[in-house]
């Protein structure tokens, strides 16, 4: 199995694509802390104002996904995924374009915000069924390490800029250097020379459902998703109240707070740089489990901390850590996994279908975790999303999938009594 670095040297299409995603990975996070800065600083909506702002962002997941994923298994996506990108760059430039022209306001923000979403709904939909075309199948591994790597990496870097471009110039205008990554993405995606094959003929006749229809029937697609959407829950859980317990209950400093949690980038970087060599020494299926005992494990220890601030912070840093250690980890061989297992013609669909499940428990967790929070109190809502995420590893211990050697042993088999039923959903009835 090759590496992601030497994808990079020998792959001229792959390195103007990862190139291009590093840059605008970089830029959205960017983005996810300017832009609410711009509602809450520059256009003083309050709290109110900023949370309009979020949901206007994931709102497209809740209602594109399926019915992007079942339109672009029709078509080539390249050159969706370009357009995506040109739709995001011009939306976001608006932004300090309004700003410097005294028109910029809460409803205009909201709607960028919006547009936004959608358009990274179609991009992200379309990137997961267009790499798989881009590298060959035994690249797959490295090419996800290596784009992984690129999103875990930003997670930590993003923040820090934008909160040092934000405090030179204003959050508006640091939400320009977003528009101009996506520029930068949209280059990296339209410089592939390897000509992208055409869809099956047999996606025009898959309905929109489909897409969860190949999740529902695979027995690797079902326990991953049913994972990642109880992770999901509980991570909204986890999250909304961990802010509360330790900055307002525990007097802990914004600053010590960001910092610990940017521990958590560092070891999901790390974890991905790990993944491959793991996962070929003791297993896909027992580095799978053995990452997301790392990852839903560890956070059990939060609601334990005590001490000083400095010792909390500590603490808390180190659960980070680790537990995105096992994240970065999880995150290679899930994409990897699935990229290899659903059929080529069912790929975008599919994911639209599973990014609909994990994306659209997300306000459902976070309304969970305010009800908890003032229920129970912060620390006890707390240690509750923390035991979702150790319940949301469940459905991954079964034998199957803790024995699974390599990605493609998961592909059912014409003697598998799953076939025929993979074979249907995939579109070829």
């Amino acid at each position: 199995m090759v590496t992601s670095s030497s994808l990079l040297a020998r792959n001229r299409d792959f390195r103007w694509y990862w190139s291009g995603h590093t840059i605008s990975v970089l830029g959205a996070q960017v983005t996810a802390v300017a832009l609410p800065l711009v509602a809450s600083v520059t256009l003083d909506a309050g709290a109110a104002g900023v949370a309009t702002v979020a949901t206007a962002g994931h709102l497209p997941n809740l209602l594109l996904p399926l019915l992007v994923g079942h339109w672009l298994d029709r078509r080539r996506r390249r050159r969706v995924m370009v357009a995506a990108d040109l739709v995001r760059a011009a939306a976001l430039a608006v932004v300090p374009v309004a700003f410097l022209t005294g028109a910029l306001s809460l409803p205009l923000l909201v709607t960028v915000a919006l547009v936004v979403g959608a358009a990274t709904v179609v991009f992200d939909v379309g990137g997961f069924a267009y790499l798989p075309t881009l590298v060959d199948e035994a690249d797959l591994p490295a090419a996800n390490r290596a784009t992984q790597g690129s999103s875990t990496a930003a997670q930590v870097a993003g923040p820090g800029l934008a909160g040092a471009l934000s405090q030179l110039g204003g959050p508006a205008p640091a939400v320009a250097l977003d528009a101009a990554s996506y520029l930068a993405s949209a280059l990296g995606v339209g410089r592939a020379r390897r000509p992208e094959p055409l869809p099956p003929g047999g996606t025009k006749r898959a309905g929109a459902l489909d897409g969860l229809r190949v999740i529902a029937v695979n027995p690797w697609l079902r326990a991953m998703t049913a994972h990642a959407t109880l992770y999901n829950a509980a991570a909204q859980i986890l999250t909304v109240n961990l802010v509360i317990w330790a900055v307002t209950d525990r007097g802990l400093s914004a600053g010590l707070f960001g910092l610990a949690l940017s521990a958590a980038g560092v070891g999901a970087f790390l974890g991905t740089l790990g993944s491959l060599p793991v996962a070929r020494r003791l297993g896909y299926g027992r580095t799978f489990v053995a990452a997301l005992a790392l990852s839903t494990g560890t956070p059990l220890l939060i609601a334990t901390l005590s001490g000083s601030t400095v010792t909390l912070a500590v603490g808390l840093a180190a659960v980070q850590f680790v537990s995105g250690v096992g994240l970065g980890v999880a995150n290679v061989l899930s994409v990897t996994l699935r990229q290899i297992v659903i059929p080529r013609d069912a790929l975008a669909r599919s994911n639209g279908g599973y990014r609909l499940l994990i994306f659209g428990v997300l306000p459902l967790g976070a309304a969970t975790g305010g009800v908890l929070g003032q229920a129970l109190g912060s620390r006890a809502a707390v240690a509750a999303g923390a035991v979702g995420l150790a319940l949301s590893t469940i459905p991954m211990l079964t034998r199957r999938i803790r024995t699974l050697r390599r990605p493609e042993d998961a592909r059912p088999t014409l003697d598998d009594p799953l076939a025929p039923a993979a074979t249907e959903a995939s579109g070829a009835r």
